[in-house]
């Protein structure tokens, strides 16, 4: 699509925007530069959703990372909304009085009327503006607010479904803010108002029922109904256009919430979601086509360690083998050096997320690598929060006999070196039979003997409130994975959040990420998918699915997404049975990958961190952004889309050297040594030379000032023919095959 946005002084230009064109954009190509600049000068952005300031899950995330890039394109014109938690506001929040003189009258005309609206700024990157409304303070309203939302739009709210009475409490105060603020400006405003999921939709509907002079848009991350139906068990996505829509809402209870939801992307001038696959949900589901879609990004620098993203991982991954060893303690009859670190984290969706599917290829994953008598030993570990009263006694144990292990270790390495430290100094070799004595033997042996463990190393690092209803936990017995000596694939199911803090595991999670080998996320219902993006950012291979937004742009930017560590399972096409199969074999084929084959896969992954980067994909909310303003204001802003041609994408090619699979790297005769696939490895595989050539498949990233938005995206032949310079984090990047240890 190329799009060409400009302000126009007069009303003729509106002849020029046709209103009713819907546009769905999906590659990176689809948005050509503007020709021109948009006059963003007189328009004002309020992005309003319930996670502004107030962590609840994915969404929290897309809002923080992309707040730094919103606010060099909109500066002081710029102010998220969000719900007011006193305990988030102490911590993340600086409370200051509105630089807006128009914004100033505004709240303090609804503090004057029973509301509590606050102002700040939110301590993230970017600094922006928030606004911030306590919902409970005006839940004196809420029966009126009801009423008036049954007269006008036809939708009741049960009493009892407290998440709906919040969504009901929120969409009006945010409609009153919209609607006074619109009141205060001296001129005529251009004011855009961009609401996320459900929660915020509210206010939305009641700015087109009230006919407030806002321009609007409504971006789903994931459907309702979509995900209550994925967690049924129903075969979701090839029956889309067989389901009774307003049956299946009420046999759930969520009738109502399905309304609002619906209601905000009927209403909304700009429609968005956040993958391809999630567009042709919406489209069955809330009855309308997205006419954007707008992938979700990170802050890339925040994560590449630039040519230090090797060491990064060696250092990372030592430190949860301090954590194996405890873990393991009188087990430990495995290589550390020979053991790879899997791992899966989210929600407790147990078949959303796939962990049933992981699990299943777990188990059959350990029966390949002991029939093939493997000398590999996967460890996987399960990071997802579920409800607990405290540490298993026996894992904090392990990490207390490690660490007494550590502690005798390091007291007779200080008597032996005294002793030898003597010897040289009087002129004598050392007699080595005289070195240790029989105290240090004996402090040795007691702690050897107080290793010794008589039960399984542990499964689960916490005691379950419902250990034997737990789905991991249920499906574990089943399949026969208890950890011992005979498994060559171990679990671990750690039901909490990972925090530098524990006493368990010391570790954020992005630091266990960068230390771990393989994330594998094989989700039914992933709309987009921020724990691969990490993974990739990261440089850390993973493992995801044709049904997640994140393997669907993979798959549609890289020509052969494994070969960058990238791997997308088919869960559309394939049955279960097949899909567990497949992912059984991406297990086994990274299982025998050679440290040096690993080291390759991991560079290739980070080189397409800023495919992900918020400067390449905050061009698609710029464009809706875009199209929102020239549908609600046409006298003043005109935005005219055109239809991409197939040629215009553009894909990471296949690399040129050796792939990383040795499945598909190995020589027609079985008479090989190792030895010659590692010469053959190192004659083929040129790490400079395939960083360069992948230079020329990515853009050069979006670079407003605040305030200034005449430098747009354009087209990577532009960019090539100019001889501009890639980003940093790709130019910097050095061959760091020598400093990897693992």
């Amino acid at each position: 699509m190329t799009a060409i946005a400009h302000s126009a002084p007069n009303s003729n230009s509106t002849a020029s925007m046709p209103l009713a064109r819907s546009l769905s954009v999906t590659s990176l190509s689809a948005l050509e530069e503007w020709d021109e600049e948009f006059d963003l000068e007189d328009a004002v952005l309020f992005e309003i959703a319930w996670e502004v300031a107030n962590k609840v899950g994915g969404i929290y995330t897309v809002i923080q990372t992309k707040a730094r890039l919103t606010s060099e394109e909109w500066g002081e014109n710029y102010f998220l909304v969000g719900p007011y938690t006193e305990s988030n506001v102490r911590t993340q929040v600086e409370l200051i009085e509105p630089t807006n003189p128009a914004l100033k009258r505004t709240i303090d005309k609804m503090n004057a009327n029973g509301c509590k609206v606050y102002f700040g700024r939110w301590l993230i990157e970017g600094s922006p503006y928030v606004v911030l409304i306590d919902v409970a303070f005006t839940a004196w309203s809420l029966d009126s607010w009801k009423s008036e939302l049954w007269e006008n739009c036809g939708i009741g709210v049960p009493w009892f479904d407290r998440e709906a009475n919040d969504a009901v409490l929120f969409g009006f105060l945010t409609a009153w803010l919209l609607g006074e603020y619109a009141a205060q400006c001296e001129e005529p405003p251009h004011i855009l108002a961009h609401f996320h999921e459900w929660l915020a939709g509210l206010g939305l509907v009641l700015c087109r029922t009230r006919q407030l002079p806002v321009a609007t848009i409504f971006t789903t991350h994931a459907t309702l109904l979509g995900r209550y139906l994925c967690a049924g068990n129903v075969d979701f996505y090839n029956n889309l256009s067989e389901f009774n829509l307003d049956k299946e809402a009420g046999d759930r209870q969520i009738y109502h919430r399905y309304c609002l939801e619906r209601s905000a992307a009927r209403c909304a001038h700009v429609f968005t979601t956040v993958s391809q696959i999630t567009a042709h949900e919406a489209e069955a589901l809330l009855k309308r086509k997205p006419d954007i879609v707008t992938p979700n990004g990170l802050n890339v620098k925040k994560f590449s360690a630039m040519h230090e993203f090797q060491n990064l991982h060696a250092q990372s991954k030592n430190r949860i083998q301090e954590f194996i060893r405890g873990h393991f303690y009188g087990h430990l009859d495995f290589n550390l050096d020979k053991c790879l670190f899997l791992f899966i984290a989210g929600r407790y969706e147990f078949s959303n997320k796939g962990a049933d599917l992981f699990l299943e290829a777990l188990a059959r994953l350990n029966y390949l690598l002991r029939v093939n008598h493997s000398d590999v030993t996967v460890i996987a570990f399960f990071i997802m929060p579920a409800r607990t009263n405290n540490f298993n006694v026996e894992t904090l144990k392990g990490q207390a006999v490690r660490k007494q292990l550590w502690d005798t270790a390091h007291t007779v390495k200080e008597k032996f070196g005294k002793k030898l430290y003597e010897s040289l100094l009087g002129g004598q070799l050392p007699d080595v039979s005289k070195m240790l004595d029989k105290e240090d033997f004996t402090m040795m042996k007691r702690a050897i003997f107080g290793s010794q463990r008589q039960c399984q190393p542990p499964i689960c690092t916490h005691n379950m409130l419902e250990d034997s209803s737990d789905p991991i936990l249920t499906c574990i017995r089943r399949i026969g994975l208890f950890n011992s000596a005979t498994d060559r694939v171990k679990v671990i199911f750690h039901p909490e959040f990972l925090s530098s803090t524990s006493p368990l595991l010391p570790m954020d999670y992005e630091e266990f990420v960068r230390g771990c080998h393989l994330g594998v996320f094989p989700s039914y219902y992933e709309p987009w998918g921020y724990t691969p993006a990490e993974c990739t950012v990261m440089g850390i291979p993973s493992i995801s699915t044709n049904l997640s937004g994140f393997g669907c742009f993979m798959e549609e930017h890289i020509a052969d997404p494994s070969a960058y560590g990238i791997y997308i399972l088919d869960r559309r096409y394939r049955s279960v049975d097949d899909s567990c199969n497949q992912l059984t074999s991406f297990l086994f084929q990274f299982c025998q990958q050679s440290r040096r084959q690993r080291i390759i896969q991991r560079n290739r992954t980070e080189r397409l961190s800023d495919l992900l980067d918020w400067r390449y994909l905050g061009r698609y909310y710029i464009s809706a952004r875009h199209m929102a303003l020239a549908k609600a204001f046409p006298e003043t802003y005109c935005y005219e889309p055109h239809d991409p041609t197939a040629t215009q994408g553009f894909r990471y090619p296949r690399p040129a050297s050796v792939p990383p699979s040795p499945a598909l790297s190995r020589h027609s005769s079985p008479h090989h040594s190792e030895a010659e696939d590692d010469d053959e490895d190192e004659e083929r595989y040129d790490e400079d030379l395939e960083a360069e050539k992948d230079r020329l498949n990515i853009r050069q990233p979006l670079s407003l000032s605040p305030r200034n938005k005449s430098n747009l995206p354009y087209s990577p032949s532009t960019s090539a023919s100019n001889g501009s310079s890639p980003p940093s984090s790709i130019t910097s990047q050095p061959s760091s095959l020598s400093s990897e240890k693992t």
